[in-house]
Order: structure tokens, then C-alpha cells, then sequence
């Protein structure tokens, strides 16, 4: 119901007033601006949060860890290097066109990071989104240099801040491909679960590790691509939205993918309205808001996670001496 009120504020909302009389009757101008931008871009909006919030998810499982996402696993990075490459060798390429170069380098550097990943042998939850984080840096090294030496710079400027204010009819319908991908990790999230147990375990169950691992993987960096190359690089979507979400219902990817599209799908739409409305009628990229939001999300779930188990020995704590070997054991179990 919330995205659903917040679908219908957003195509009213913009720097040219547009609303619910002038629409019924006719008025050519209200009409041509809902037709040509409001719906574009509301369906847009609508698919990169659906999309990037899947794509964490499927990251997050198959890597078994919650700080990993298409941002802190060099996917934005790498589909950034496609489409600088696809500017610098095929200058007339079309939306499609780089959007083929972005998948291949997308699904080239997640396959690279989780290859990685694969080789530490002490893996820390915190050492992982670090490997993804060092390898982004380097990919971004190796395209803002080549950015530099061809002069390519302010060509390649627009994918690298997340902005729906260029969605209009005609250059957005790519974003769509998200819809049959997010379909497949449906059909494909009882793999991703079991795989997300580990390799012995999917071995044990007949379940090809390698085969889903890679599938989820291309799944969810051609999610990203394409979002990146409409869009811009929008970060913390992936990271943000499934981990509140499991905060609620669970790490199983089959009971929480609905609830995380459609809450990815909500927060980027509140986000979009906010940089529309905030400096009106000016607009703040979308990698602001988001950024600044899902910031805030984050630390307000940190604090949460830590206050938790010290409130929890608080309770325990004022049973008094009576029930220290309960207190005792809840604390055991706790830390279990």
C-alpha cells in the first residue's frame, strides 16, 4: 500500500505541474509530460529498486556474507569500465550497444571478486567487502585513467552519479530486462539457498555449486549493468535494503525476495521524491539521497544489532543472584 500511494505521488510530483484535472481533461501539455517523462520515469525508479535490492540479495547469499552488494563486490565499477570502453571503441554505439559491453565486464570482475574471495582462507566478515572494496578501487583506477588520457571524462560523467532526470520515452526501456532476471532468480532462489549453505552441502544435495554460483552471480551483475547504464551508479541499495529486511524475515532467500523487491522498490522511490522536492525546482542527484538515507539506515542498524545483546545482560543482570546460572546459560546460548 505504501508503494503503491508513493507510485501515484511521484508522477505528480516535478518542476512542470501536472495533475489529476488537467489530465482528465485533456490538457495536451499534462498529458505529453505524463507520457514522456512522469511514467517513464516512475517505471524506471520502480525497476532499479526491485533490481538492485534483488541483485544484493542474490550476493549476499551465494557469498555468504551481508556486507556484500553490487557496490562493495566491484559490479558498479566494472560495468562502468564496459561502458567507457564501449564509448572509447565503439563511439556510435547505441544504449544497447554499451549495454552489451557493460554486461561483460560486469559479469567479468563479480566472477574475478568471488574467485578471490574463494582463495582467502580465513575469511573475516568484515575482510570480504574489503577484497570487493580494494578490487573496485583498482577498476575505477584503470577507468578514470583511461578517461583521462582519451579525454573522455565528461562523456562518461553521466554513469558515474545515479540520476533519473534524463528517463524519458525512448532512451529507458533497456532498464526493462530487469523484469525477465529478477524473474530468473525467482525461479532459481531454492538453488541459491542451498548453495548459500556451502559447497559440501550442495554436493550432498546433487546441486551443481559452481553452475548456481555463477548463474546468481551473472544474474545479479546484469541487474546491475543495466540499472548502471540508464541510471548512473546508484550505491547502498543492495546493501541496504536486504539486510533490513532479514532483520525482519529471516535470511531465507525464498521467504524474503518478494518483501525485498518491494521494499527496494519503495526506498528508492521516497529517496527519488525527496531529491525532487528538497532544493524544488532544482533536483539532488539520486546517489545523494540515497547515499545520505541508507547511510543513516545503516547506522541506525548497527546501533540496534549492539545495543541488543547488551540489553539483553542488562535484563539478565536484575534477576538478581537467584538466577545467575540461568542468566549464565541464556548468556552461553547468546553467544552460540
Amino acid at each position: 500500500m505504501a508503494l503503491l500511494v508513493a507510485s501515484i505521488a511521484s508522477l505528480f510530483v516535478g518542476v512542470l505541474d501536472v495533475n489529476l484535472a488537467g489530465l482528465l481533461s485533456g490538457d495536451f501539455q499534462q498529458l505529453e509530460i505524463f507520457v514522456i517523462s512522469r511514467l517513464p520515469r516512475l517505471l524506471a525508479i520502480l525497476c532499479t529498486g526491485v533490481g538492485m535490492s534483488v541483485a544484493g540479495l542474490i550476493m549476499q547469499q551465494l557469498c555468504r556474507n551481508k556486507f556484500v552488494s553490487p557496490s562493495t563486490g566491484a559490479t558498479i565499477s566494472s560495468a562502468q569500465l564496459g561502458i567507457l570502453l564501449a564509448l572509447l571503441f565503439w563511439p556510435t554505439s547505441s544504449l544497447w550497444g554499451r549495454a552489451l559491453f557493460a554486461f561483460a565486464t560486469a559479469i567479468l570482475g563479480t566472477w574475478i571478486f568471488v574467485y578471490f574471495i574463494q582463495r582467502i582462507q580465513f575469511k573475516d566478515v568484515v575482510m570480504v567487502p574489503l577484497v570487493g572494496i580494494m578490487f573496485g578501487n583498482i577498476i575505477g583506477g584503470i577507468t578514470s585513467y583511461l578517461a583521462f588520457k582519451y579525454e573522455m571524462n565528461q562523456a562518461l560523467s553521466t554513469w558515474l552519479v545515479g540520476h533519473f532526470s534524463m528517463v524519458i520515452k525512448g532512451r529507458y526501456e533497456l532498464v526493462y530486462l530487469v523484469v525477465p532476471l529478477v524473474i530468473l532468480a525467482f525461479i532459481f532462489a531454492g538453488y541459491f539457498n542451498i548453495v548459500g549453505m556451502g559447497q559440501d552441502f550442495s554436493r550432498n544435495l546433487g546441486v551443481n555449486y559452481n553452475l548456481v554460483l555463477f548463474l546468481g552471480l551473472s544474474i545479479a551483475a546484469m541487474i546491475t549493468a543495466s540499472v548502471v547504464v540508464i541510471v548512473g551508479s546508484i550505491s547502498y541499495i543492495g546493501l541496504i535494503v536486504p539486510n533490513v529486511v532479514a532483520m525482519f524475515k529471516g535470511d531465507n532467500i525464498k521467504g524474503t525476495l518478494v518483501d525485498t523487491a518491494l521494499f527496494g522498490a519503495l526506498f528508492v522511490l521516497v529517496c527519488d521524491i525527496i531529491s525532487r522536492m528538497v532544493i524544488a525546482p532544482y533536483e539532488l542527484p539520486i546517489e545523494l539521497v540515497v547515499g545520505i538515507v541508507g547511510s543513516i539506515i545503516f547506522v541506525g542498524m548497527l546501533f540496534r544489532r549492539l545495543n541488543g545483546p547488551r540489553s539483553k545482560r542488562a535484563r539478565l543482570s536484575a534477576g538478581g543472584t537467584g538466577c545467575s546460572a540461568s542468566a549464565d546459560s541464556a548468556l552461553k546460548e547468546e553467544a552460540v
